[in-house]
């Protein structure tokens, strides 16, 4: 039926016109914007997924910044320990040369390792990073020294619940002197009270005599044994600097020990960095997976949605001078 009123084929040719339109308006969206879900209304499932995991992978990015800085930190009371170990080494050599020497010697010694027992508190105190120092702390008030927690993971689990994991340093392992004075707090490696006896850490002092025989319960510190005692004028009893090697010789170990611990630190920061960043990148991928256009075909289409449109001009413009044949049954 032919009709004035109504135009079907017109109807028809606009409609897939439209369609086509549509087709090409979304992929010239995707084309500049290189995003197949680019909002919400793409694909609301994927668009929540994307943002969340974007929104993770930047908590992630600070994650990598602080382990950087967490171990910034641990290298340098590492390089603080070392030198300290170092230093204790010299004045270890130096009580063994003072071993069987005159008063005399024993004063001109005791000048070379009372500098060298500067140094040791001078590194200990220059091993400070961003604030953070563990070789040398001030406990205040309380009994013990606080870790030194640094932030290494940021993790979601399969409820949507967020949460933070560290690496934590234990600093009472690793002080080497304590300023803390509350009752209980123990002092550091080369600060604290040893037994000449053992060389083991104790919390009763009893100061040796200068010149008399070793005795069982004599105590000693790293931080300010002698060989010659000024005050009297007498050097230290050679049996009395046997104690005072055994007393360096247990501080050497627990040093060598916290040495240890942070260089475990350190080797457990990096490979958690290059975790975090390998991670990174595959959450980059999963995401995407998910959201990123295939330039590739969206370019192949847009070739064939533009020659559908101009097919659909067409097809409309014939359906609209279909109409003008009625004309000529007037004639």
């Amino acid at each position: 039926m032919a009709s004035i009123m109504t135009n079907a084929s017109a109807l028809t040719a606009l409609q897939s016109l439209s369609a086509t339109q549509k087709n090409l308006d979304t992929t010239q969206a995707r084309i500049s914007t290189g995003y197949r879900v680019s909002q919400a209304s793409d694909n609301a499932a994927y668009w929540s997924i994307a943002t969340t995991m974007r929104s993770d992978n930047q908590a992630m990015s600070t994650v990598s910044d602080a382990l950087g800085l967490g171990a910034s930190k641990v290298d340098t009371a590492y390089t603080g320990m070392k030198s300290s170990i170092d230093t204790l080494n010299q004045i270890k050599t130096k009580l063994v040369a003072s071993y069987g020497q005159t008063d005399a010697d024993k004063a001109k010694t005791q000048t070379e390792i009372a500098a060298l027992q500067k140094q040791l508190k001078a590194y200990a105190d220059g091993a400070t990073f961003s604030g953070t120092n563990m070789l040398s702390v001030d406990s205040g008030t309380a009994t013990a020294a606080a870790d030194v927690k640094i932030v290494s993971a940021f993790n979601r689990d399969a409820s949507g619940t967020s949460s933070i994991s560290t690496i934590d340093v234990k600093v009472e392992s690793t002080k080497l002197y304590e300023a803390g004075t509350t009752a209980g707090t123990a002092k550091g490696i080369l600060d604290a009270d040893r037994l000449g006896s053992t060389g083991a850490i104790t919390t009763t002092a009893q100061n040796p005599t200068a010149g008399a025989a070793s005795v069982a319960l004599d105590t000693y510190s790293v931080a300010t044994l002698k060989v010659y005692d000024s005050t009297t004028g007498k050097g230290f009893s050679d049996t009395q600097i046997a104690d005072q090697m055994k007393v360096v010789d247990a501080a050497l170990k627990d040093m060598t020990n916290a040495a240890t611990t942070l260089g475990a630190a350190k080797s457990s920061i990096d490979l958690q960095k290059t975790f975090t960043q390998s991670l990174m990148d595959s959450i980059d991928r999963g995401v995407g997976q998910l959201v990123d256009a295939d330039m590739n075909k969206e370019s192949t289409r847009l070739q064939a949605l533009q020659v559908q449109q101009q097919l659909g001009v067409q097809a409309l413009s014939i359906a609209n001078g279909s109409s003008q044949s009625i004309l000529s049954l007037f004639r």
